[in-house]
């Protein structure tokens, strides 16, 4: 965990902590003027009655689960108290009641309000108007927090709606960046096809001529390449200072070794002979490998995974089986790592499958031609 991660689980603890902290706090004080008011006349202070009002001060830190039994035990305090002879003031009842509209709802709040309104002037511990009052702010302390909350989740909407906007806007752009691609890329190959024939044709009788046609040639090659790869860094969408070449076989010791220290216990198999393969071969069987031990990894809950690569015939195997309880694959709608694999082998001319396996666990085996197919 960085320094980053820490500060942020702090600060979702404390956040989770706040309303316990708050309820201690307003219940210690709440308690503290109860007690005041019990004998600010001054009667004598016994134990008896200060013991009831720290206990029925103590059910203030459940207002928010039990909120009208907190209520009616605090009016229930007040009314023995008041038999008893002492004179509570009412600050836990009216802390409760006004807990109450602040967190129930209005209907609730409202039915309670009366009989406890009642009972704290029949009992002399408060008048209606401190009742009432103390259920105004409640009330209005809600509707403020619903409001905020709305607001917020309409930011939230927003931002969201924009977010997709912006996403469509984008897919839009590539899609008359690819048109352009297409006809950049049609137009140089016919220049080039049409120099390209013309210097054959005066080859032999006028060399000169040729060569000048064959460097127009090269410097239009060069020129619809620098184009293409620029057109290409806008449709992926990457950072034009990346530079890094694309995986291939090779690079698949070193990618079963990072998924092993993430703690994935992955084995790699493979059969016959290492064949150098056509790059477009080599980069979709890398991929597929990535993305099926991606799956392992996050959803298949897996203690053994293994990778085979079979070199032979005219096709490359490429199967991932583990032995996980999970699906093995991301759950829900918003997983496309099974629909990039079957693309992938698609443009190839392959075969793909992935499911369940009959002896349990999750399997992807993929057949990918390396012949005149691929």
């Amino acid at each position: 965990m960085n320094v980053v991660e820490l500060i942020r689980a702090v600060r979702g603890l404390r956040a989770a902590h706040r309303p316990v902290l708050f309820d201690a706090a307003l219940a210690a004080a709440a308690t503290f003027v109860e007690v005041g008011l019990l004998f600010n006349d001054g009667t004598e202070a016994v134990p008896l009655p200060i013991a009831v009002t720290v206990l029925t001060g103590a059910m203030l830190l459940a207002r928010r689960r039990f909120g009208i039994a907190v209520v009616a035990v605090t009016v229930a305090s007040a009314a023995a108290l008041t038999a008893a002879g002492y004179y509570p003031g009412g600050a836990l009842p009216v802390v409760a009641l006004w807990s109450l509209a602040e967190t129930r709802d209005r209907r609730v709040s409202l039915a309670v309000l009366a009989p406890v309104a009642v009972l704290l002037e029949v009992y002399s511990v408060c008048s209606p108007p401190v009742s009432i009052g103390a259920w105004i702010l409640g009330a209005y302390m809600q509707t403020r927090r619903r409001y905020v909350r709305a607001v917020e989740e309409r930011a939230a909407t927003l931002e969201r709606e924009r977010e997709q906007l912006d996403l469509i806007a984008a897919q839009r752009e590539r899609g008359a960046i690819a048109r352009e691609l297409h006809d950049v890329v049609a137009h140089s190959v016919t220049v080039m096809l049409i120099g390209v024939r013309g210097a054959r044709d005066v080859l032999e009788t006028e060399p000169r001529v040729a060569a000048e046609t064959l460097e127009r040639v090269e410097t239009s090659a060069e020129q619809s390449l620098a184009e293409l790869r620029r057109i290409l860094v806008l449709l992926r969408g990457q950072d034009p200072a990346e530079t890094r070449p694309q995986p291939s076989l090779a690079d698949l010791d070193d990618l079963v070794a990072g998924y092993r220290a993430a703690g994935l216990p992955v084995r790699l198999e493979i059969t016959g002979e290492r064949l150098e393969l056509p790059i477009g071969v080599e980069l979709s069987a890398y991929r597929i490998i990535e993305e099926a031990l991606t799956n392992a990894l996050k959803h298949a809950e897996a203690t053994a995974v293994t990778v085979e690569l079979g070199y032979g015939g005219a096709d490359l195997e490429v199967r991932v089986h583990d032995d996980g309880t999970g699906t093995g694959e991301p759950p829900g709608p918003g997983g496309h790592g099974l629909v990039g694999m079957r693309e992938r082998v698609a443009v190839l001319g392959g075969e793909l499958e992935a499911g369940r396996a009959p002896g349990g666990g999750f399997r992807v085996a993929a057949r990918l031609p390396i012949g005149e197919r691929a």
